[in-house]
């Protein structure tokens, strides 16, 4: 795929999976895990990594930019075994060790069990990026299931305090968590109403946190990221066809976004050039203006 914004794909071709999370192998295309021109520049130089919902998509891609950046990578993820091996390989390619954990994060214990056993293998957590998620298309309020609901919730929001407390014990000053939100946080969704409303819970969660541990002086940054339409796994086992056709078109920029667009975003929030920013939220959606 091209390095040039302007030769992206603009949309993808009609398609489904019939399970969520997805598998990113039978995507067509497959999503742009890292920019062939980024050149690291140690800016992770022997840090440790943590992140949910790793194996692909935007969380893969998190994780080959943060290895090539030097850091050692753990990462959990639901049931995607392939692609979650795949993930290992690019991270391995790049020098560094990776970690895999095939747990589902709504059960509190696997939080502090994925802690424990990271730190003790590399000795330390530095970074945590909280970025699993799941979303269901639903057209009326009335069609989203208690069971949905409560799955949304845990999986997106209720996980991040789990995860968060688990691996809080061991950040030191220096140190940072980066959440994935979304821009349905700000402008709302009208067939991801249950979705758009962990999102917001998210962002809430990001400017709280970030300004609790600034009280505290432990000098631990928590800022989020909070991407537009962007071509994961997520998008063909969350929507029809038909909308995967059309995913990404009504944007500014008039196309869908790649991993790789949204990863360096992280890689600035987690590294030395953002020690003067926590609590804040990084835009990154293909050109809509966000007031938030």
């Amino acid at each position: 795929m091209s390095n040039n914004p302007n030769q992206y794909p603009t949309s993808a071709p009609a398609q489904e999976q019939p399970h969520q999370p997805g598998k990113q192998q039978v995507m067509h295309p497959e999503p742009e895990i890292i920019k062939s021109t980024h050149q690291g520049s140690n800016k992770l130089k022997n840090k440790v990594a943590l992140i949910s919902g790793g194996d692909s998509g935007i969380g893969r891609s998190i994780a080959v930019l943060f290895a090539r950046e030097g850091a050692d990578i753990a990462i959990i993820y639901l049931e995607e075994q392939e692609d979650a091996a795949k993930t290992k390989q690019l991270v391995k390619q790049e020098g560094r060790q990776c970690l895999l954990f095939k747990e589902d994060i709504t059960d509190p214990d696997v939080s502090e069990k994925c802690v424990e056993e990271t730190v003790k293998a590399f000795g330390k957590i530095n970074i945590l990026v909280n970025n699993a998620g799941v979303q269901f298309q639903q057209k009326d309020l009335i069609n989203i299931s208690n069971e949905q609901l409560d799955r949304t919730f845990k999986t997106n929001i209720f996980s991040m305090f789990y995860l968060t407390k688990a691996v809080l014990p061991h950040l030191k000053e220096g140190d940072s968590i980066i959440n994935t939100t979304s821009i349905t946080s700000y402008h709302g969704h009208d067939e991801l109403i249950d979705y758009a409303s962990t999102k917001g819970a998210i962002t809430t969660f990001t400017r709280s946190l970030s300004t609790n541990l600034m009280k505290q002086k432990k000098g631990i940054r928590v800022n989020g990221v909070a991407p537009g339409p962007i071509w994961t796994p997520l998008i063909p086992s969350s929507f029809d066809a038909e909308t995967v056709e059309k995913f990404g078109q009504d944007t500014p920029m008039g196309r869908m976004g790649q991993p790789s667009e949204v990863a360096p975003a992280y890689l600035f929030l987690a590294s030395d050039d953002a020690s003067y920013i926590t609590g804040q939220v990084i835009h990154v959606n293909g050109g809509e203006i966000i007031n938030g």
